[in-house]
């Protein structure tokens, strides 16, 4: 039987979503909860590995048993034995040919940006954060120039395991409310550490340091060591993993404009 899984977390606590020998992975946490309820061992595929700090809203997982369960029990018998910052949202039966990550057509991130003189203290480790006053307008004329298909080079990770640099970006959108800042990005698959870099060159662009033209430069040249350092992952949260109907899948998407934070 397989069995997936709607799962949200508060990335502060882990390190990132993969397995880690010393049991640190948001991966290795749902692993060990998903035993307790199944009575045998439990291998669980994501939709995406986020990294260290990142968050997700919306993560979608798969893992196959030979337990015979109500569907309840795989949310709330598996958040019993879950830490408060890790949450199964809901579980659906689904056909064994789905798969978490390969069925997945496309991914959402948003970035929270806090845009003002001091760190805010009430989003430590749940936002990003840049003193300089950022001019929205020329971030949203930079941003529309990453979407369509391109060479990502200049926003890659040198330990990026993708097979290609060239990915579909389909929204790449820079929105204000009052001191924050919303990035919302989504595309059929991301490069390690491309949000994170695209938000730091959009901020470069923000602070006036290029006119947003320079983004078109850094993608044509594909050199990461021409763009700016990777952003933190404070404000990087996942926000949507895209299915298509036949899989008979709860939503899979959220915004973080749906939580009581104090966006103006």
């Amino acid at each position: 039987m397989r069995i997936a899984l709607g799962i949200e977390y508060d990335g502060r606590a882990w390190c990132g979503w993969q397995s880690q020998p010393c049991g640190c992975g948001v991966q290795d946490q749902l692993e060990r909860a998903l035993a307790e309820v199944a009575g045998h061992a439990v291998r669980a595929h994501a939709a995406g590995r986020t990294d260290t700090g990142v968050h997700a809203l919306v993560q979608v997982v798969h893992f196959d048993t030979t337990a015979v369960r109500a569907v309840g029990a795989w949310v709330r018998g598996v958040n019993a034995f879950l830490p408060g910052s890790v949450r199964v949202k809901w579980a659906v039966e689904v056909p064994a040919e789905f798969h978490a990550r390969f069925s997945a057509r496309q991914r959402s991130y948003q970035y929270l940006l806090i845009n003002q003189p001091v760190a805010p203290a009430i989003l430590e480790g749940k936002a990003g954060w840049y003193h300089r006053p950022l001019d929205i307008e020329a971030m949203r004329a930079a941003a529309s120039l990453l979407v369509g298909e391109h060479d990502f080079s200049a926003f890659r990770a040198s330990e990026c395991q993708a097979k290609s640099p060239i990915k579909q970006l389909y929204q790449a959108d820079v929105a204000r409310v009052g001191d924050c800042i919303l990035f919302d990005f989504r595309a059929s698959a991301f490069l390690h550490h491309q949000v994170r870099n695209m938000v730091g060159a959009l901020v470069y662009v923000g602070k006036g340091s290029h006119a947003p033209a320079w983004m078109a430069t850094l993608l044509a040249e594909k050199n990461r060591k021409l763009a700016p350092p990777t952003f933190a992952a404070d404000g990087l949260y996942l926000t949507g993993v895209d299915y298509d109907p036949q899989w008979g899948l709860p939503a899979c998407q959220r915004s973080l404009t749906a939580f009581p934070m104090p966006l103006g």
